[in-house]
Order: structure tokens, then sequence, then C-alpha cells
């Protein structure tokens, strides 16, 4: 009785988990298809203030009555903690309100505006109209 034979082969390489910002921007794409289909239209993807300690707004939209709407997209993977929408806490919607004027002061008339969080959760998507005021 001999020594087996032991035949190595490489393994299959592995394929990374998925960044954090990379699950962000598919949430964002399937957001942003979303609204698309309900007819508004894209007017700035992540829009930032200028310098450290502004803000970000996820996208900046157009609805079909005019209405300008401000949009965070958020993603969880489970409904634990209250899930994606209960996530914009009182100092993100803070910076989101604090981009949104610096977006509306180069406007030159101010539209409607309102604040709609979008919440990719697993497979499902939850559209929150007027999620929160600017005040």
């Amino acid at each position: 009785m001999g020594i087996p034979h032991i035949k190595t082969v490489a393994a299959p390489a592995l394929i990374p988990p998925a960044t954090t910002k990379q699950v962000g921007d598919q949430a964002e794409d399937q957001a942003l298809a979303h609204l698309q289909h309900a007819g508004l239209r894209l007017l700035e993807r992540n829009y930032r203030t200028p310098g450290r300690g502004g803000g970000e707004i996820d996208l900046i939209m157009r609805a079909p009555d005019g209405t300008c709407v401000f949009v965070e997209v958020r993603h969880r993977a489970t409904a634990s903690h209250g899930g994606a929408a209960a996530s914009v806490s009182w100092a993100k919607q803070k910076r989101i309100v604090f981009a949104a004027r610096h977006y509306l002061m180069r406007q030159s008339t101010l539209p409607p505006c309102r604040f709609d969080v979008v919440a990719v959760q697993s497979d499902r998507i939850e559209w929150l109209t007027g999620a929160f005021e600017a005040g």
C-alpha cells in the first residue's frame, strides 16, 4: 500500500464582500429608478456643500408639480433597530437642511420644497414623502 496521491489545486478566488459605499450606491440606484418611474426628474446626485462640516443630499429631484424634492436614501439589511427610515437622525436631518439651503441659494426663484426619505431594506423600497421639515 503506497502513499495516496494528493492533488493540490488553487482555490477559486473569493469574491470580496461589497463595501458599505457599494451597497449605498446600489441603494441610491434603486431609489433613483423608483423615483424616476414615479415621474420625478433628477437634478443633482450626491450634492455636497463646500468645506468641512457641511452636508450632503443623496438625490435632488424635481416632482411633476415643480416641487424640489431633497431625498435621503437609507439602506439597512434588516428592520432591527427601527429599520432604514428610523436611521435618519435629527443631526442628519439638520445637515440635509443645511445642504438644501446652500443648494437653494443658487436658484433665481425658490420652488416649493420637501424632504423625503427612501428606505431600501432587503428587496423592499419604502418612499416617505415629507418625512421631515426644514424647521
